[in-house]
This record gives structure tokens, C-alpha cells and sequence, in this order.
């Protein structure tokens, strides 16, 4: 991996930039194996914030997809062992379930990160907004759903 890099900046900020473009551009095929090789770098940190990009990008390009599923479960065997990234995983596949009307649990969403409901806050599930609105974590988290729910309302 050459990463034309400058000699005076961090080896582990070189390696950072390569993955991501390595992570960008890599064959559905050989997404498990690169990440895999990713998170076992030397630099546990940098690894898992190069991951975590990946994840989110490909959870937003993937979430209506047919083959979520598969593709979050191959994630979800090659992030065990990294709690955060493992989080990560879930709050997206629940962000799916409530985007798409799929079932999920009022519990699973109050319990959730912030990033996630705040994200559910901002989309038009109904029974999610009036649930954030109600009990979200945070003012801001409470304030986006009762807008979403007036944006309902007078739509």
C-alpha cells in the first residue's frame, strides 16, 4: 500500500488516509478481509475510527437495500470484539428498522445513542417521533421529533 504520503506527518495519519481509500474503493468480495486487516493494525484507535467511517458510509448506501441483511450480519462477525463498532452496527440496523417501518422496540430506541436518535428524530416515523418527543436523551433530541411531528401535522 503506497500512501505518497509526507515524510513529516504521523505514520499511523498515513495508514489512516490509505484505508479510507482503500475501504472506499474495495470489492464487496473482499470487504470483510480489508476491514478485518484494518482493525488489526498496530494503532487500535485510528483502526476503529477508519472502520466506523466505513460502516457508516456503507450502512447509508446499503439501508434499502435487499442485502443489508447479509452484508450487516459479515460486518457484525468482523467487528466482534470492538464494543463501539458492534454498537455502531446495531444502532443502524435499528435506524433501518424504524426508517422502513420495520418492527423494533420503543425500549431499543430510548435506550440508543444520541447520534441515533437524533438521526430517528430527523426522519418520519411517527411512532418514533412521538416516542423521541416524549423521552428522547437529550432537549435537542425532544425539540427535532415535536417539530417532526408538527411538520406532520400540518402536512
Amino acid at each position: 500500500m503506497h500512501t505518497g504520503h509526507d515524510p513529516c506527518e504521523p505514520a499511523e495519519h498515513a495508514r489512516f488516509a490509505a484505508y479510507l481509500v482503500e475501504l472506499e474503493q474495495v470489492a464487496e468480495a473482499d470487504e470483510t478481509e480489508l476491514v478485518g486487516g484494518v482493525l488489526a493494525d498496530p494503532d487500535p484507535v485510528m483502526a476503529r475510527a477508519a472502520v466506523v467511517r466505513h460502516l457508516d458510509r456503507r450502512a447509508a448506501e446499503l439501508i434499502r437495500e435487499p442485502r443489508w441483511e447479509d452484508w450487516a450480519e459479515a460486518m457484525g462477525r468482523v467487528v466482534t470484539g470492538h464494543p463501539f463498532l458492534v454498537r455502531r452496527l446495531q444502532d443502524w440496523s435499528l435506524f433501518r428498522a424504524v426508517a422502513l417501518r420495520l418492527p423494533w422496540q420503543r425500549d431499543d430506541l430510548l435506550a440508543a445513542s444520541d447520534r441515533l436518535q437524533l438521526k430517528a428524530a430527523g426522519g418520519t416515523n411517527p411512532e418514533a417521533l412521538r416516542a423521541l418527543a416524549e423521552d428522547g436523551r437529550t432537549k435537542r433530541i425532544r425539540n427535532t421529533a415535536r417539530e417532526g411531528l408538527r411538520g406532520r401535522a400540518e402536512g
